[in-house]
Protein backbone atom coordinates (compact mmCIF):
# COMPACT_ATOMS: atom_id res chain seq x y z
CA UNK A 1 0.00 0.00 0.00
CA UNK A 2 2.80 2.30 1.03
CA UNK A 3 4.04 1.79 -2.93
CA UNK A 4 0.88 2.77 -4.39
CA UNK A 5 0.81 6.30 -1.87
CA UNK A 6 4.16 7.01 -2.89
CA UNK A 7 3.88 5.90 -6.64
CA UNK A 8 0.47 5.97 -7.72
CA UNK A 9 -0.53 5.36 -11.90
CA UNK A 10 -2.78 7.41 -13.39
CA UNK A 11 -4.16 6.79 -16.62
CA UNK A 12 -2.35 9.24 -19.13
CA UNK A 13 -3.57 9.53 -23.05
CA UNK A 14 -0.44 12.13 -23.73
CA UNK A 15 1.84 14.44 -22.10
CA UNK A 16 3.59 16.98 -24.54
CA UNK A 17 4.86 20.35 -25.16
CA UNK A 18 3.24 23.31 -26.92
CA UNK A 19 0.99 26.46 -27.29
CA UNK A 20 -2.05 27.40 -25.51
CA UNK A 21 -4.20 27.68 -28.34
CA UNK A 22 -7.41 28.77 -26.58
CA UNK A 23 -8.61 31.04 -24.33
CA UNK A 24 -6.86 34.17 -22.08
CA UNK A 25 -3.63 32.25 -22.19
CA UNK A 26 -3.71 31.77 -25.89
CA UNK A 27 0.21 31.34 -27.50
CA UNK A 28 1.56 30.32 -23.83
CA UNK A 29 3.53 27.68 -23.98
CA UNK A 30 2.29 25.00 -22.07
CA UNK A 31 2.78 21.25 -21.10
CA UNK A 32 -0.33 19.73 -21.36
CA UNK A 33 -0.87 16.45 -19.39
CA UNK A 34 -3.81 14.49 -20.75
CA UNK A 35 -5.37 12.12 -18.29
CA UNK A 36 -7.88 9.56 -19.36
CA UNK A 37 -11.33 9.15 -18.50
CA UNK A 38 -14.34 11.61 -18.25
CA UNK A 39 -17.26 11.45 -16.09
CA UNK A 40 -19.59 12.96 -19.29
CA UNK A 41 -19.70 11.77 -22.93
CA UNK A 42 -20.38 14.63 -25.42
CA UNK A 43 -21.30 13.44 -28.77
CA UNK A 44 -19.08 16.37 -30.40
CA UNK A 45 -15.72 15.45 -28.19
CA UNK A 46 -12.39 15.39 -30.08
CA UNK A 47 -10.35 13.52 -27.40
CA UNK A 48 -9.99 10.21 -27.28
CA UNK A 49 -10.13 9.84 -23.52
CA UNK A 50 -10.59 6.31 -23.11
CA UNK A 51 -7.53 5.46 -25.49
CA UNK A 52 -4.73 5.61 -22.36
CA UNK A 53 -2.35 3.95 -20.62
CA UNK A 54 -1.23 3.66 -16.82
CA UNK A 55 1.95 5.71 -16.00
CA UNK A 56 3.55 6.74 -12.75
CA UNK A 57 4.21 9.35 -10.78
CA UNK A 58 7.84 9.56 -11.99
CA UNK A 59 7.41 8.46 -15.31
CA UNK A 60 4.95 11.74 -15.20
CA UNK A 61 7.95 13.37 -13.87
CA UNK A 62 10.29 12.60 -15.86
CA UNK A 63 8.27 13.76 -18.99
CA UNK A 64 7.19 16.79 -17.78
CA UNK A 65 11.12 17.56 -16.67
CA UNK A 66 12.29 16.86 -20.05
CA UNK A 67 10.45 19.56 -21.77
CA UNK A 68 11.35 23.59 -21.05
CA UNK A 69 7.99 25.03 -20.20
CA UNK A 70 7.37 26.27 -16.77
CA UNK A 71 3.32 26.04 -17.56
CA UNK A 72 1.16 22.96 -17.01
CA UNK A 73 -2.51 22.65 -18.45
CA UNK A 74 -3.82 20.00 -16.61
CA UNK A 75 -6.71 18.75 -19.11
CA UNK A 76 -8.71 15.45 -20.18
CA UNK A 77 -10.96 13.71 -20.37
CA UNK A 78 -11.42 14.92 -17.08
CA UNK A 79 -8.59 15.50 -14.88
CA UNK A 80 -11.00 16.01 -11.42
CA UNK A 81 -11.80 12.95 -11.47
CA UNK A 82 -8.83 11.61 -10.66
CA UNK A 83 -7.81 9.75 -7.76
CA UNK A 84 -4.46 10.95 -5.96
CA UNK A 85 -4.45 13.91 -8.14
CA UNK A 86 -3.17 16.05 -5.44
CA UNK A 87 -0.13 14.05 -4.98
CA UNK A 88 1.06 15.15 -8.49
CA UNK A 89 -0.03 18.65 -8.10
CA UNK A 90 2.01 18.80 -4.88
CA UNK A 91 5.00 17.48 -6.72
CA UNK A 92 4.80 19.46 -9.47
CA UNK A 93 4.10 22.79 -7.72
CA UNK A 94 7.00 21.82 -5.30
CA UNK A 95 8.90 22.06 -8.56
CA UNK A 96 8.12 25.39 -9.25
CA UNK A 97 5.07 24.73 -12.41
CA UNK A 98 2.33 27.71 -13.20
CA UNK A 99 -0.71 24.92 -12.81
CA UNK A 100 -3.61 25.23 -14.78
CA UNK A 101 -6.73 23.22 -15.08
CA UNK A 102 -9.47 22.51 -18.01
CA UNK A 103 -12.11 21.24 -16.44
CA UNK A 104 -15.89 20.62 -17.39
CA UNK A 105 -16.72 22.29 -13.78
CA UNK A 106 -18.86 19.50 -12.37
CA UNK A 107 -16.70 18.73 -9.63
CA UNK A 108 -14.43 20.61 -6.80
CA UNK A 109 -10.97 22.12 -8.33
CA UNK A 110 -7.80 21.32 -6.15
CA UNK A 111 -6.64 24.35 -4.11
CA UNK A 112 -2.82 23.78 -5.68
CA UNK A 113 -4.25 24.98 -9.09
CA UNK A 114 -3.42 28.56 -10.31
CA UNK A 115 -5.89 28.87 -13.11
CA UNK A 116 -8.98 27.45 -13.77
CA UNK A 117 -10.94 27.43 -17.51
CA UNK A 118 -14.30 25.59 -17.19
CA UNK A 119 -16.18 24.60 -20.09
CA UNK A 120 -19.66 23.18 -18.98
CA UNK A 121 -21.48 21.40 -21.49
CA UNK A 122 -25.06 22.52 -22.75
CA UNK A 123 -26.24 19.38 -23.16
CA UNK A 124 -26.32 18.44 -19.38
CA UNK A 125 -27.27 21.64 -18.30
CA UNK A 126 -29.59 19.59 -14.84
CA UNK A 127 -26.25 18.78 -13.70
CA UNK A 128 -24.74 22.48 -13.90
CA UNK A 129 -28.51 23.57 -12.19
CA UNK A 130 -27.95 21.41 -9.60
CA UNK A 131 -23.64 21.33 -8.65
CA UNK A 132 -20.91 23.10 -10.08
CA UNK A 133 -17.95 25.12 -9.28
CA UNK A 134 -18.42 28.72 -8.61
CA UNK A 135 -15.52 30.65 -9.57
CA UNK A 136 -13.10 30.09 -11.99
CA UNK A 137 -10.88 32.31 -14.40
CA UNK A 138 -12.35 31.59 -17.55
CA UNK A 139 -15.79 30.20 -18.90
CA UNK A 140 -15.89 28.64 -22.31
CA UNK A 141 -18.94 26.93 -23.83
CA UNK A 142 -19.38 25.27 -27.36
CA UNK A 143 -22.02 26.84 -29.29
CA UNK A 144 -23.10 23.03 -29.97
CA UNK A 145 -26.88 24.79 -30.67
CA UNK A 146 -29.15 27.58 -29.33
CA UNK A 147 -26.63 27.96 -25.83
CA UNK A 148 -28.59 31.48 -25.01
CA UNK A 149 -30.30 30.34 -22.10
CA UNK A 150 -27.20 27.86 -20.49
CA UNK A 151 -24.77 31.10 -20.95
CA UNK A 152 -27.22 33.31 -18.64
CA UNK A 153 -27.50 29.75 -16.21
CA UNK A 154 -23.95 29.37 -16.26
CA UNK A 155 -23.46 33.09 -15.87
CA UNK A 156 -25.68 32.92 -12.56
CA UNK A 157 -23.64 29.92 -11.37
CA UNK A 158 -19.94 30.71 -12.43
CA UNK A 159 -18.39 33.95 -11.61
CA UNK A 160 -15.55 34.46 -14.29
CA UNK A 161 -13.19 36.94 -15.07
CA UNK A 162 -13.34 35.98 -19.05
CA UNK A 163 -16.58 34.49 -20.63
CA UNK A 164 -15.99 33.05 -24.17
CA UNK A 165 -18.14 31.15 -26.93
CA UNK A 166 -16.05 28.29 -29.38
CA UNK A 167 -17.05 26.98 -32.59
CA UNK A 168 -17.93 23.67 -32.39
CA UNK A 169 -16.33 21.63 -34.76
CA UNK A 170 -18.20 18.36 -36.50
CA UNK A 171 -16.67 16.53 -39.22
CA UNK A 172 -13.59 19.07 -39.61
CA UNK A 173 -16.42 21.76 -39.96
CA UNK A 174 -16.65 24.47 -37.64
CA UNK A 175 -20.14 26.50 -36.95
CA UNK A 176 -18.06 30.17 -37.20
CA UNK A 177 -21.19 31.97 -38.35
CA UNK A 178 -24.00 30.52 -35.33
CA UNK A 179 -21.61 30.53 -32.50
CA UNK A 180 -20.60 34.62 -33.77
CA UNK A 181 -24.54 34.86 -34.12
CA UNK A 182 -25.17 33.59 -30.91
CA UNK A 183 -22.67 35.78 -29.47
CA UNK A 184 -23.84 39.35 -30.65
CA UNK A 185 -27.47 38.08 -28.95
CA UNK A 186 -25.33 37.57 -25.90
CA UNK A 187 -23.77 40.37 -26.17
CA UNK A 188 -26.90 42.92 -27.05
CA UNK A 189 -27.87 42.23 -23.67
CA UNK A 190 -27.77 45.19 -20.64
CA UNK A 191 -25.80 45.02 -18.11
CA UNK A 192 -24.97 41.47 -18.78
CA UNK A 193 -20.73 39.88 -18.90
CA UNK A 194 -19.95 40.56 -22.81
CA UNK A 195 -18.50 37.05 -24.24
CA UNK A 196 -15.55 37.08 -26.42
CA UNK A 197 -15.13 33.93 -29.15
CA UNK A 198 -12.37 31.67 -28.55
CA UNK A 199 -11.66 29.15 -31.29
CA UNK A 200 -9.46 26.72 -31.24
CA UNK A 201 -6.19 28.48 -32.95
CA UNK A 202 -3.83 25.45 -32.35
CA UNK A 203 -5.90 23.19 -34.98
CA UNK A 204 -5.75 26.08 -37.59
CA UNK A 205 -2.15 26.08 -37.24
CA UNK A 206 -1.84 22.32 -37.47
CA UNK A 207 -0.08 21.88 -34.14
CA UNK A 208 -0.97 19.77 -30.88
Amino acid sequence: MAELISNPSYPIVEIFQSLQGEGANTGMPSIFIRFGKCNLACPWCDTPYNDFEPWSLQQILAKVRSFSAKNIIITGGEPTIQPQLGLLLDQLKAEGYFLAIETNGLKPVPAQIDYIATSPKREYAQKYRQRCITQANEVRIVADADVQEFCALIESQIQAQHYYLSPCENNGEMNLLHTITQLGLLNQRPNKPKWQLSIQTHKLIGIE
